[in-house]
């Protein structure tokens, strides 16, 4: 790993793992004491500690990277934003798609209730997938058999929830990249359906049941559950032609630049960047306090066990950015295996 790398990721490491840390005891105290008592009270402060932790994450993007999310909208749909239940149907282009949704969760005011099916594999990383699974996150297997269930139950679950929340679909059930796209295509081919270009086939069965430049460009519409078919089949149509439209709408894009609505401003937060600061202090001192009562660096053992602590959070955080990447995977290396067969 190159030593600009290290030198970035050890200090961000540092923050977000220790106060993810942080958090996620808080989540689990409450989880055993609150919630089997009032799962409304529960979540209510599930909502404020989520949102302590992703808005390192939005800080990170803002900020840090300084990525502007530019939004195309009409001004009728951006100001329900945030205001309603939403089921959020994304075509899924980039590593920090979910990051996108964040960023436009904490603009609409969601942020901490905002929710997605994820796979299962997720709620095992570090601070990360915990705090998924403490907020009520959808965690599937790619399996039908199994996934029809924890669908169904988790849906049933979150009727009660006590202020309007989002629940993010990925309905093409992986990333894009042009082997997967390759194979979506010789699929497409092969049942009859329109070739895509710019999205993959999506994977309807979920959406039935639950009803890197520098600048990202977002389109967002709002389809109303009112003017839903009735039918899993013509829902399962729906989302296929829904897909089909937006792989029309990317061509466009892709030659102008550009969508057909209006720029909404969504700026830039203070509040990310005020949490992000209050965390740094905050553990900052905290450090100073444990070294000092410790005195761990006034002997070579400690001194060794500091460092290798310090490595140990670097390779952490390398793992996260592994896995947030599509080329790895385990869909993207199926897909590159099937066209290298052929």
């Amino acid at each position: 790993m190159a030593i600009p790398l290290v030198l970035v990721l050890l200090p961000l490491g540092l923050l977000f793992l220790l106060s993810g840390l942080v958090v996620n005891t808080v989540q689990a105290v409450l989880f055993l004491t609150i919630r089997p008592f009032s799962k409304r009270l529960y979540r209510q402060i599930n909502v404020f500690l989520a949102e302590l932790l992703w808005l390192q994450l939005i800080w990170l993007v803002d900020w840090w990277a300084g990525i502007k999310v530019q939004v195309y909208a009409d001004p009728a749909t951006w100001k329900l934003m945030g205001k309603e239940h939403a089921l959020l149907i994304s075509n899924h282009r980039s590593d920090i798609d979910w990051l996108v949704g964040w960023i436009l969760a904490q603009r609409s005011g969601c942020l901490g209730s905002a929710i997605a099916i994820m796979k299962k594999s997720s709620k095992f990383l570090p601070v990360i997938g915990w705090s998924m699974w403490f907020a009520e996150y959808l965690f599937l297997e790619r399996s039908w058999a199994k996934d029809e269930k924890t669908l169904k139950s988790g849906l049933q679950r979150l009727k009660d929830f006590p202020r309007s929340f989002w629940l993010a679909l990925f309905v093409e059930g992986t990333r894009f990249t042009p082997a997967k796209l390759l194979a979506a295509q010789e699929y497409a081919v092969s049942q009859g359906l329109t070739a895509p270009r710019n999205v993959l086939i999506p994977r309807t069965k979920g959406f039935v049941s639950a009803g890197q430049s520098s600048v990202v460009h977002v389109r967002i519409k709002r389809h109303s559950m009112g003017d839903m078919p009735n039918s899993d089949e013509d829902v399962s149509k729906w989302c296929k032609d829904i897909f089909v439209a937006k792989d029309a709408l990317l061509d466009k894009h892709i030659a102008t630049g550009t969508f057909d609505e209006e720029i909404i401003p969504i700026g830039r937060p203070v509040k990310s960047l005020m949490v992000v600061l209050s965390w740094s202090c905050f553990l900052l001192y905290g450090a100073h306090r444990f070294l000092q009562w410790t005195q761990l660096l006034s002997t070579w053992k400690g001194v060794i066990l500091f460092a290798s602590g310090l490595a140990m959070v670097t390779a952490v955080m390398h793992v996260f950015i592994m896995f947030s990447q599509a080329e790895r995977s385990s869909s993207a290396k199926a897909a590159r295996d099937r066209v290298k067969k052929d």
